[in-house]
C-alpha cells in the first residue's frame, strides 16, 4: 500500500514522499527497499545510515533525514499494528471435527472450531469463535470464553474458568494439583487440591507454562497479564492485572502480585509473599520477603536495586581490597619484627 494509506490506518502524519509503496515490515538493520521500520530509541539512530528501508515510523520528525516518515505517538505500537496489517491471521475453518471426543451436556457457541484429537469432558462450555487445536484436553466443568485460542497439546483440568480473548500456547498445563503435603507418620500425606483456576480476559500464556489449582478457592491470573514460556505458578497465587511474567519464573504458593508488576527471567518467589503494584523484580532475583509497590528489587535475596548496585560495586572490588589488606598486614608484620629486633 501507499505510505499515506498506512499512515491513515495508524493515525499518523507523513513527512516526505507519501506516495512511496510499502510492501512489508522489517527491523531497521534488516529492512529492504519497499519495507517500513521504526525507531523508538534515539540510540538506534546510527543504524539508520545503513538501512534499506523505504520509510520510517518515529515519534518526532528527524530533520536531518530524507527518508519518508510516519509521525506517531508510539512507534513500537505502530510497528506492531503494521505487522498485523501485513501479516493477517488467516481465518480458521469453523466446525467440530468428527475425530474429537465430546462429553455429555457440553455447550458450544457459534463458529467454534474443535480440531481432531481434542478431548472434552462433561459439562464443558466454550464461547463463540474459540479455537481448540489438536491434542488439547479440556476437563469436565471447564468454561472457556469467546475468541480464545487453545494451541496444540494444552491440558486444562477440571473446573477451570478461562475468559475472553485468552491465548494458551502449546504444552501448557492449567489446573494441575498444587504441591501440598503434610508430614505425618514418617510420610508425606497429600493435601487434596480442591480449588480452581481463574484466567481473566486478554491473558496470554506461553508454551510449557504450569498453573496449579488452588488448595481451596482459586489461583487467579488477572486480565491483560502476559506469561512467558516455562513459568511455574503455584496454588493460590493471585497475579494482578497487566502483569508481565518473563520465562523461567517460579512463584510459590499463596503469593500475591499487584497490578502492573514485572518479574524478569528466572525470578524465584517464596510462598506467602506480597509484591506491590508496579514493582519490578530484576532477572535471577530471589524474593524472600514483601516488596513495596512501585519499587525495583534485585539480587538474591532481593533488595532495593540501588542498594544492590552499591553492593555489586563493593563485591567487584573485593580482590583489590583483600590484596591491599594482605599488603598492609605484611607491612605491619615487618614493622613488628623490626621493633622486636
Amino acid at each position: 500500500m501507499k505510505l499515506k494509506e498506512l499512515a491513515e490506518l495508524l493515525g499518523g502524519k507523513v513527512t516526505g514522499n507519501a506516495e512511496v509503496d510499502i510492501t512489508g515490515v522489517s527491523s531497521i538493520t534488516e529492512a529492504l527497499p519497499g519495507e517500513i521500520t521504526y525507531i523508538s530509541d534515539m540510540k538506534h539512530l546510527k543504524d539508520l545510515q545503513n538501512t534499506g528501508a523505504s520509510a520510517l515510523m518515529v515519534k518526532t520528525e528527524l530533520k536531518d533525514q530524507t527518508i519518508p516518515m510516519v509521525i506517531v505517538d508510539n512507534p513500537q505500537y505502530a510497528f506492531a499494528r503494521t505487522l498485523e496489517i501485513f501479516h493477517p491471521v488467516h481465518d480458521m475453518p469453523s466446525g467440530i471435527s468428527n475425530a474429537a471426543t465430546l462429553g455429555n451436556n457440553t455447550k458450544f457457541g457459534s463458529d467454534v472450531t474443535i480440531m481432531p484429537n481434542v478431548w472434552i469432558g462433561d459439562g464443558v462450555i466454550i464461547g463463540r469463535r474459540t479455537v481448540l487445536y489438536p491434542g488439547t484436553y479440556i476437563g469436565r466443568g471447564t468454561i472457556i470464553g469467546e475468541d480464545s485460542v487453545i494451541h496444540p497439546n494444552v491440558t486444562i483440568r477440571n473446573g477451570v474458568i478461562i475468559g475472553n480473548r485468552v491465548s494458551i500456547h502449546p504444552g501448557s498445563v492449567i489446573g494441575s494439583d498444587g504441591f501440598g503435603y503434610v508430614y505425618e507418620n514418617n510420610a508425606h500425606y497429600k493435601i487434596p487440591q480442591v480449588g480452581g483456576v481463574i484466567i481473566e480476559d486478554d491473558v496470554e500464556i506461553g508454551a510449557n507454562v504450569t498453573i496449579d489449582r488452588a488448595t481451596l478457592g482459586n489461583t487467579v491470573i488477572g486480565s491483560g497479564s502476559k506469561i512467558d514460556n516455562l513459568t511455574q505458578i503455584a496454588h493460590n497465587v493471585n497475579i494482578g492485572k497487566n502483569c508481565i511474567i518473563v520465562s523461567q519464573v517460579g512463584i510459590s504458593g499463596s503469593v500475591d502480585i499487584g497490578d502492573g508488576a514485572v518479574l524478569a527471567g528466572q525470578v524465584g518467589v517464596r510462598d506467602h509473599v506480597k509484591i506491590g503494584p508496579g514493582s519490578m523484580i530484576a532477572a535471577q532475583s530471589g524474593v524472600g520477603g514483601n516488596v513495596p509497590g512501585g519499587q525495583i528489587y534485585s539480587g538474591s535475596p532481593a533488595i532495593p536495586h540501588k542498594q544492590w548496585l552499591k553492593s555489586q560495586g563493593i563485591f567487584t572490588r573485593l580482590p583489590d581490597y583483600i590484596k591491599r589488606l594482605i599488603d598492609t598486614e605484611k607491612k605491619l608484620n615487618r614493622k613488628e619484627n623490626a621493633n622486636d629486633g
